[in-house]
């Protein structure tokens, strides 16, 4: 298997529903290209990318032509006699008969222990024996103390999908490096998500795109994803893409794929250094924190905006911003629930960031 693979969660789509033939096309020479690894989740496009696996995928596909990994996803369930029930269902929605890899989604420390109330560390491997899933493993949003716990009593886990780029890699919130290097200890394979985080390292501001422009190589998104893929228990590196443009420039740097050499890999750094020094929010758009929004916000959109002024410049930015929040609610009609802090990832003070992004266009 090549290491790299299509994460199924930023589709493109049209009218409000997935562009089956765009992504018919992207699966095409994804294949035709030599990969084979395909992600998705149960909650991915609101219940949409399951559907688009089987259409545009395995009802045209052979089974052992594709690699498929689907996750066990908290919030779609909520007591031990209805995971298998969910499992089943994946299954049907995706159109096979087996998943190639299965994880635990979204682990963290509280998560964890949900996971172990389910029985969810007895049913995955009980489906593994029964060769309905091949592997078993988690993908992980936490520190890495939590990692090392978690991979200590948990042994029979395969592997670990990380958040994984060099703009996190010595984040202090996300801690890809410490995580790395956990896995590595504990002989765990990892799988790599967000390389590009959310997109926001394939398409650089002037002064830090103009550092990878030096060199003379591929597109800002290359370099990313190359730096993923260049450590050793790396298995696969996902990249959840959304048009063929972007499908094509990745297997263009993947297909005879190199590792970031000495230079590449300090001007990689020095891109991050400058990055970390605007202020944006390390949100990666995998909008988990929307579904639970009683006001119905979109959180993503509107910290995409506010990173695009302050980190690129961007004067379509209030453009957009103008245009979300004539759409629906903006980030002032927050009420401070706390659903979106509960379900980020990042674990992000999303009610606070809210607040800025409100100042921020305030007055423009």
């Amino acid at each position: 298997m090549k290491r790299f693979g299509f994460g199924m969660m930023r589709l493109p789509m049209l009218n409000g529903e997935v562009d089956t033939a765009q992504v018919c096309q992207m699966v095409d020479e994804f294949l035709a290209a030599g990969f084979t690894y395909f992600d998705t989740a149960h909650g991915y496009l609101d219940g949409k990318s399951e559907l688009a696996v089987r259409d545009c995928l395995t009802s045209r596909y052979p089974r052992e032509s594709y690699v498929l990994a689907n996750k066990l996803s908290a919030g779609m369930f909520k007591t031990r006699e209805e995971v298998l029930p969910f499992f089943e269902e994946q299954l049907k929605c995706c159109g096979v008969d087996y998943f190639d890899y299965y994880l635990l989604h979204a682990m963290s420390a509280e998560r964890y222990d949900f996971y172990r109330e389910v029985g969810a560390f007895e049913l995955v491997p009980q489906l593994k024996r029964e060769g309905r899933v091949r592997h078993f493993g988690m993908s992980f949003h936490d520190k890495a103390e939590v990692l090392d716990r978690i991979l200590s009593e948990q042994p029979e886990l395969e592997f670990v999908q990380l958040q994984f780029n060099y703009l996190d890699y010595d984040d202090p919130v996300v801690e890809s490096r410490k995580c790395y290097e956990v896995c590595v200890k504990h002989g765990k394979r990892v799988a790599v998500m967000e390389p590009v985080k959310g997109g926001a390292l394939a398409e650089l501001p002037a002064d830090a795109g103009a550092i990878l422009d030096a060199l003379g190589g591929g597109s800002h998104a290359s370099y990313a994803v190359r730096f993923a893929e260049g450590f050793e228990n790396v298995y696969v590196v996902l990249s959840g893409m959304s048009t063929l443009g972007q499908l094509r420039d990745n297997v263009a740097a993947m297909s005879d794929f190199k590792p970031l050499d000495e230079r590449e890999l300090a001007a990689v750094m020095q891109v991050a250094a400058a990055l970390r020094g605007k202020g944006a929010i390390p949100c990666t758009a995998c909008r988990y924190c929307t579904s639970g929004c009683p006001q119905k916000i979109n959180i993503p959109a509107f910290f995409s905006c506010f990173n695009a002024r302050r980190m690129f410049g961007k004067p379509q930015s209030l453009e957009r911003y103008a245009e979300l929040c004539k759409s629906g609610a903006g980030p002032a009609d927050c009420i401070a629930c706390g659903q979106c802090e509960d379900a980020c990832p990042q674990h992000l003070k999303v009610r606070e960031l809210l607040r800025a992004v409100t100042e921020e266009f305030r007055n423009v």
